[in-house]
């Protein structure tokens, strides 16, 4: 048996008859195109369109989300070698500061003269300034230099006609770049010439 749709002219609605299975054709003469070729093949061939429609579309959402968890899971990496490396370096400035703190101690503990003791802050002092320069710290020129406002900080100018215009005559305090970057401008005494 085959179904078929006729249109009945009076109300236009689809209805469904049974005819027993030959030519397709109904009372009115007119072709069935559902009941046309194997129709259980085409339901079958629909389906597994569908279900491989579907286990695509789940293949998909699947990479999708390892994607999405490998993507955190670098971003979470990348943020925790980062903080490794942060703590890293600052354990390499620490251990090169580490003698100087013991020079301090030795000090501080010594029973000596004003000399000796004198002594002993110029050896820290020089400690100091040797495990910076390891680290890539160097001082910024300033005396006798003239006035470069990206490595000075005017404090005050100085009317004098012994040295140039706009040379620093003296350091109030010392500036320091690291490498290439400035950490600290020098504080600065200017020469002002008004002969020149």
């Amino acid at each position: 048996m085959v179904k078929v749709k006729r249109e009945t002219e009076a109300a236009g609605l689809d209805l469904e008859h049974e005819l027993p299975a030959g030519n397709g054709n109904d009372n009115d003469g007119s072709v069935s195109t559902e009941g046309a070729g194997n129709p259980s093949a085409a339901s079958e061939s629909l389906e597994t369109e569908l279900q491989r429609l579907r286990a695509e579309r789940d293949s998909l959402l699947d990479r999708l989300a390892r994607a999405q968890a490998e993507f955190e899971n670098a971003r979470r990496r990348a943020a925790k070698e980062q903080q490794d490396f942060r703590d890293y370096a600052a354990v390499d400035v620490i251990k090169s500061l580490l003698p100087v703190v013991d020079s301090f101690e030795r000090a501080l503990s010594a029973k000596s003269g004003a000399a000796d003791f004198r002594g002993g802050i110029e050896l820290i002092y020089k400690q100091v300034q040797d495990a910076l320069a390891k680290l890539g710290v160097r001082p910024v020129p300033a005396v006798g230099e003239p006035f470069d406002p990206h490595f000075h900080e005017a404090i005050e100018m100085v009317e004098t006609a012994d040295v140039p215009d706009h040379e620093v005559l003296e350091e109030l305090q010392r500036g320091y770049k690291f490498k290439d970057r400035l950490l600290r401008p020098a504080m600065v005494k200017v020469a002002k010439n008004p002969g020149k």
